[in-house]
């Protein structure tokens, strides 16, 4: 029997309240991002994961940004710090995690650290963000497609493209990945 994840069943939860209060029903979700009824219903339950691209899709749809998904953080003892343990954390299907490491998000950008799996991925479909976005390989491969362009990235490598730039990123590598993202 599949037992739903806390994190699923938290980011489930949120997708369902927003997609009720911007008055979308299951079946206009679904067919607006693309996916079964059934798939967003087990979302919404917290029974599995959306892909990043899934999120992208979907926040688009309903009108929010990325940020709006990630769990709600407990006050810290410095408004401008964030240590490991403070960090919101949002995970994926395809193995994709996104920590956030800016302790704000209401500045004019934020931070999120992504670590990815041997063999994970964003998903099958291009992400086209709303806003221009940066990073910084940590560790591991990070292979991107950028408007049509591939490239494999390495530790110390660094990339920075415009909003609207269609892209997808895995982890083609046979070690855990990390990537530093600064988005607009």
């Amino acid at each position: 029997m599949n037992h739903p994840n806390p994190d699923s069943a938290t980011l489930g939860a949120l997708i369902r309240d927003l997609r009720k209060r911007k008055g979308f029903t299951l079946q206009e979700l679904a067919g607006r991002i693309g996916r079964s009824v059934g798939f967003m219903s087990q979302i919404e339950r917290g029974l599995s994961q959306p892909t990043v691209e899934d999120l992208n899709v979907i926040e688009k749809t309903l009108g929010v940004p990325t940020t709006y998904f990630f769990p709600k953080a407990e006050a810290s003892a410095c408004a401008w710090v964030t240590r490991p343990s403070e960090r919101r954390t949002l995970s994926y299907a395809r193995g994709v995690i996104d920590h956030l490491v800016s302790p704000d998000l209401s500045n004019r950008f934020c931070m999120l650290e992504t670590v990815m799996e041997p063999g994970s991925d964003t998903g099958e479909r291009h992400i086209m963000d709303s806003s221009e976005q940066a990073g910084y390989v940590l560790e591991g491969q990070l292979t991107m497609l950028v408007d049509g362009e591939q490239r494999t990235l390495e530790p110390g490598d660094a990339f920075h493209f415009r909003s609207g730039t269609p892209c997808r990123y895995s982890n083609l590598g046979t070690v855990r990945t990390k990537v530093l993202w600064i988005f607009s």
